[in-house]
């Protein structure tokens, strides 16, 4: 039989247990070491993005900081410092037709971007389109076997990703903010999104480089209008309504028209801001081989004014179809025939010849 003093131990001992059970259990878990790109951004009075990180500690023991700023007013990366975590694979579908794999990229504190690689089975180094639709949108379709098929079909790859502040990259901001009311944000920093991806496209080896294309509808037609003049890279562009001129169009689209927050984009200071971004502005200058821009006339997100403005900034060469309304667009062009100019204008650019002196180039006659 045990004594009392046995008895008085075995219930000290499951007292202790049991609150050392309560402690363990009440005590948040240990945070995970977050990475470089895990601290917080803040835009300062400019629009400018600002990310401290503890950096070397200085005589006095206090820790010291570097500043990572990413100037989303100008359209190549320039001093925006901003640098690339090693890419992350995810699911792969292996379909009849093609294959397709998620891929999670990141260089932004805050922003990792999945960006789904479709390629067409049985076709070497293909040439690729990368698709970008509004702002609005998620990556849905690149789910969508369908639609993979259509894209890749002609043996073309498809690489899609959704904008800044849209869809799957919108997270961890206050309700009152959107694409539309932080537009130098979300316009600047997807624009910088591309000089990063074709960075990743060109480490695969699996797409020629060579030929790159790209397809923008609404405001991603118009991201591949300002990422086209930042990156030689892109050398086919075809947009689908893209935004443009915006003095008018933040005044008249049907986009912002019932936007409660409508007052502020016609404040000068927001102007200001999205005035380097607008595509009336550099498609003068842009210097792809093929540019097509298509227009349904009755399309309200798009006033005809600023359809005009744009039609007048067009460089020499490009190509402009206008439609007179969005149901002759679909009548027309339904069933993958969309993307069928811009997958043969990649395919028609030539492929760089052998250099002279080479034994290709003997060999070839050159």
């Amino acid at each position: 039989m045990l004594s009392i003093r046995n008895i008085f131990g075995l219930i000290v001992l499951s007292l202790a247990v049991c609150i050392s059970s309560a402690i363990a259990q009440s005590a948040p878990p240990a945070a995970a070491k977050p990475g470089p790109l895990d601290a917080p951004m803040v835009p300062d009075q400019d629009g400018n993005l600002h990310l401290n990180l503890p950096g070397r500690v200085d005589t006095a023991g206090v820790p010291a900081y570097k500043t990572i700023v990413e100037d989303w007013s100008k359209l190549a990366i320039g001093t925006s410092h901003l640098q690339p975590e090693p890419p992350v694979l995810g699911q792969v579908d292996d379909e009849p037709d093609f294959t397709r794999t998620l891929v999670q990229v990141r260089w932004r504190p805050g922003d990792p971007i999945d960006l789904y690689v479709i390629l067409p089975k049985g076709v070497k180094n293909p040439p690729a389109v990368i698709y970008l639709y509004g702002y609005d949108e998620d990556t849905d379709r690149f789910k969508d076997d369908r639609w993979c098929t259509r894209v890749t079909s002609g043996g073309v790859a498809a690489v899609g990703f959704v904008s800044a502040l849209s869809g799957q990259r919108f997270h961890d901001r206050p309700m009152k903010q959107s694409f539309l009311t932080e537009m130098q944000e979300a316009l600047g920093s997807t624009i910088h999104d591309m000089k990063f991806i074709l960075d990743y496209l060109a480490t695969r080896g699996d797409v020629d480089m060579n030929r790159i294309g790209m397809f923008g509808q609404g405001s991603g037609g118009t991201i591949a209008i300002l990422a086209a003049v930042a990156d030689p890279r892109i050398k086919v562009v075809d947009t689908l309504d893209p935004w443009g001129y915006w003095p008018v169009w933040l005044a008249k689209s049907s986009v912002v028209r019932d936007d409660a927050n409508k007052a502020q984009f016609l404040k000068p200071s927001f102007l200001r801001k999205v005035a380097p971004l607008d595509p009336v502005r550099w498609l003068p200058q842009l210097k792809t081989a093929r540019l097509r821009v298509q227009q349904p006339m009755d399309a309200a997100p798009v006033p005809r004014i600023c359809k005009n403005r744009i039609k007048m900034a067009l460089p020499k060469g490009a190509e402009l179809k206008r439609y007179d309304t969005a149901g002759e667009l679909i009548g027309t062009q339904a069933g993958g025939l969309l993307f069928q100019w811009v997958k043969q204008a990649v395919r028609d650019i030539p492929q760089p010849g052998p250099v002279a002196g080479t034994k290709a180039a003997v060999k070839g006659g050159l």
